[in-house]
């Protein structure tokens, strides 16, 4: 494992749009939050711009990547948000020596295949919130929950039981993010869709069909049956079909056949309150049927 050193005070984090084109005034109103961390901030030249669905050409977005891994002053990389488009980069990215001095990336959704490149690599990093929600403040729970992780803290999480979940205790390397997007690079170098690890999955606008056809490329993959444990994030703004009212009954009745700890309704996800995902890193993750579940991260 390649960990990136803890953040201390004035170390640098570089602000990328790897994918869709950031709003100006989240990444504008996240700036200050961070500054008042103690870190310096640099937004990379064409974090701000727009390029129809992207911020910017492939070779704008990778150069300004490039540029903030080659920085040795930079020390995490924030996404300003997610969208499409981090896989037209993978290939480049992965030339890169990234683990001669790994830094932190943070965010979550099409962010997650920057996440399966780092995880490539042996490089830990942060499925987390972006600037939307960074501008918010320190004291918004998730923000200062990332900000302990980036200084080097490993905060545990507890949330609400749900009717679904299947107690247990499992230890493991923690992986996942947005599965459409991590079912898209399946079969690739990039592939982090994995047995024997904790899973931790999440999406938005997918129906229930696609996701559960997700779930079944990893039945006969050999994933689902050899998992240590799955952490079901939120599933949000999808329709209803024919077969399930739901999407968490499909995943109930998707993994049923299996004895590994499942926990449901994580605050994982494109939701509001979205907690800090250390990945590829071991964690111990408690499923209790006493009202609360708990993910607690190893020192």
């Amino acid at each position: 494992m390649f960990l990136p050193r803890p953040l201390k005070s004035g170390d640098t984090i570089a602000i990328c749009s790897p994918a869709g084109p950031a709003n100006i005034e989240n990444v504008e109103a996240a700036v200050p939050v961070l500054e008042q961390q103690g870190w310096a901030v640099k937004v990379m030249p064409h974090a701000l711009g727009n390029a129809g669905l992207y911020s910017g050409s492939a070779d704008e977005r990778f150069d300004d990547l490039y540029n903030a891994f080659a920085d040795p002053e930079v020390r995490a990389i924030l996404c300003s948000r997610g969208g499409y488009g981090v896989v037209h980069n993978l290939e480049r990215l992965a030339s890169l020596p990234l683990q001669g001095d790994p830094k932190w990336v943070i965010g979550f959704s099409d962010i997650s295949a920057l996440h399966a490149l780092m995880a490539s690599k042996g490089i830990p990093s942060i499925h987390a919130s972006m600037a939307q929600h960074i501008r918010i403040g320190a004291d918004d729970p998730d923000n200062a929950a990332l900000f302990d992780m980036l200084r080097g803290g490993r905060p545990s999480f507890s949330f609400p039981s749900h009717p679904y979940d299947r107690p247990g205790v499992a230890d493991g390397i923690l992986l996942g993010g947005n599965l459409a997007v991590l079912a898209g690079l399946i079969g690739t170098p990039f592939d982090i869709l994995k047995g024997d690890t904790v899973l931790f999955i999440e999406d938005v606008s997918e129906p229930i069909y696609k996701i559960e056809r997700i779930l079944y490329q990893l039945k006969l993959k050999g994933v689902l049956p050899t998992l240590r444990a799955l952490i079901v994030g939120q599933f949000t703004d999808y329709k209803l079909d024919a077969s399930y009212c739901d999407m968490e009954t499909m995943i109930r009745d998707m993994t049923s056949a299996y004895a590994y700890p499942v926990v449901f309704n994580a605050p994982i996800g494109h939701v509001g309150h979205n907690i800090p995902v250390l990945e590829n890193i071991h964690v111990t993750l408690k499923v209790t049927d006493t009202g609360q579940n708990h993910l607690i991260y190893w020192k």
